[in-house]
């Protein structure tokens, strides 16, 4: 298979104790101890979204750009199917290792409707949204207080269009689904080549959320822009953190 230049994890095996706590959060199955040092198993496993960064207690994971074969999706299926028996987990928290925590299958106890309950406007103010569609030099992007979502976030919070949307310009992509390898350059220009006065990151509780927020830090960065991020997270049971 040939290699291509792309975002991959990259372990220090010097900071490496071996500890494992970035295993189980490794859902495509990419890392594994070995001779007790993390170690990636092969790039063609390893989607470059870092997951497991953030659950290393000794910072030994980062990401990095190098030379690498292409992500292989179909590989990592066949070795941890994403099947299970939805009855065995129903009711518990408990999830197979080899299953994405964001694909746990949950029912929750939704509050009662009310009759006397206000429509609620849509604060919509710019389309398109999708961040493969937007133009990076948009109108809706001069002086922006810029919201990126990632797309389960809408539909979670109830409150999403007063409280988070209002008065901001609007950006959605999924990190885990959607073809992420645009993303970073596109971002990078819309922040280089657009006076943005603020930006906001919301992002669901499961961890291939987090990719979301690593591309836009890192996008920043290229761009040679530096402001705050402000980062708005939302749980799986549409509760705002």
């Amino acid at each position: 298979m040939p290699e291509m230049k792309r975002k991959i994890v990259q372990i220090d095996q010097e900071k490496c104790n071996g500890c494992g706590e970035c295993i189980p959060n490794c859902v495509e199955g990419a890392l594994k101890i070995v001779d007790g040092k993390a170690r990636l198993v092969s790039d063609k496993y390893c989607d470059g979204l870092g997951a497991c960064l953030g659950h290393c207690p000794h910072d030994a994971i980062k990401i990095i750009e190098r030379e690498a074969i292409k992500y292989d999706e179909e590989a990592v299926r066949a070795i941890h199917p994403t099947s299970f028996n939805d009855e065995q987990f129903r009711g518990t928290s408990e999830l197979p290792r080899q299953v994405c925590p964001g694909s746990q299958i949950r029912q929750q106890q939704l509050s009662p409707a009310t009759s006397n309950v206000k429509t609620v406007n849509s604060q919509l103010a710019h389309w398109p949204i999708q961040l493969h569609l937007v133009p990076v030099t948009a109108p809706f992007f001069k002086d922006a207080d810029l919201l990126i979502a990632a797309s389960c976030v809408p539909f979670s919070y109830g409150d999403f269009h007063n409280v988070m949307l209002a008065g901001k310009s609007l950006i959605i992509a999924c990190p885990k689904l959607d073809k992420t390898e645009p993303y970073l350059e596109k971002l990078t220009e819309i922040f280089r080549q657009n006076n943005i006065k603020s930006v906001t990151v919301a992002i669901m509780e499961v961890p291939c959320c987090q990719g979301l927020l690593r591309l836009v830090r890192q996008a920043l960065k290229d761009s040679g822009k530096r402001m705050a991020i402000t980062v708005e997270t939302i749980t799986v049971k549409g509760e705002r953190l």
